[in-house]
């Protein structure tokens, strides 16, 4: 299933959204330092946010639409479902 994550360095620091068919391998490369230039030179290792899709065509275009969001609305989004903002990790990686 195609999901789009967010990632981050720290509650309410740098936000990273991006999209993929394998979660756990993908947040895996950004923990690494392996993922997006971007995650690798903000340090953003946290997953705070994820959302499973039905399609890819359906999980972009969420990605595109959380990207023009302002700041503030995805703090909210973060905060709603994930108020402390935990590391998703373990969670995912069951």
């Amino acid at each position: 299933m195609p999901w789009v994550y967010v990632m981050t360095n720290a509650p309410s620091g740098t936000l990273y959204i991006g999209v993929t068919a394998h979660l756990a391998a993908r947040v895996m490369q950004h923990r690494e330092g392996r993922g997006s230039g971007f995650c690798r030179e903000h340090g953003l290792t946290r997953l705070v946010h994820v959302e499973e899709h039905a399609t890819m065509l359906d999980a972009i275009a969420r990605e595109k639409a959380l990207k023009k969001w302002k700041r503030g609305w995805k703090l909210n989004l973060i905060g709603r479902t994930n108020p402390d903002w935990h590391d998703l990790w373990d969670v995912i990686n069951m």
